[in-house]
């Protein structure tokens, strides 16, 4: 059920940022508006990315079970599948944020591809770690 409240609420949130300024939630383009020193609108970037962060930091305080994590992975897998999603980022000029969530809701072919293509790179990813780790 948190997973259902969750994805309503993720809903919700890109549904009223498109409506109320046009624009569409993808948290890469977001994090680059900031990292770009000519871009002039970074207040509403940096107070969106901190509602992220304080949002994640309060739901671990009332929730904290939500956030067990049962992983063998070690923490330079972590490292190499941040850098590989950030990779990801730039050749698909996006997120799974900016395509799955607003770019499939509205239909857009360029976002269908890049969501089934980050799905698919995923899976082949993990597929590729577990058989180098002797999980597979």
């Amino acid at each position: 059920m948190d997973q259902v409240l969750g994805g309503v609420i993720i809903g919700i949130s890109a549904t009223m940022m498109l409506l109320f300024t046009g624009r569409v939630t993808g948290i890469s383009g977001i994090v680059g508006g900031i990292l770009n020193p000519t871009t002039a609108d970074k207040n509403w970037r940096v107070l969106f990315l901190l509602g992220l962060i304080l949002g994640g930091v309060f739901l671990k305080i009332i929730r904290p079970e939500l956030f067990t994590v049962i992983s063998s992975a070690a923490p330079y897998d972590y490292v190499v599948a941040g850098f590989l999603v950030g990779v990801g980022t730039l050749l698909g000029n996006g997120c799974t944020s900016g395509h799955g969530v607003c770019g499939i809701s509205r239909f857009s072919p360029r976002s269908i591809v890049a969501t089934v293509t980050f799905i698919t790179a995923g899976v082949i990813s993990v597929v590729i770690f577990r058989l180098l780790r002797g999980e597979l």
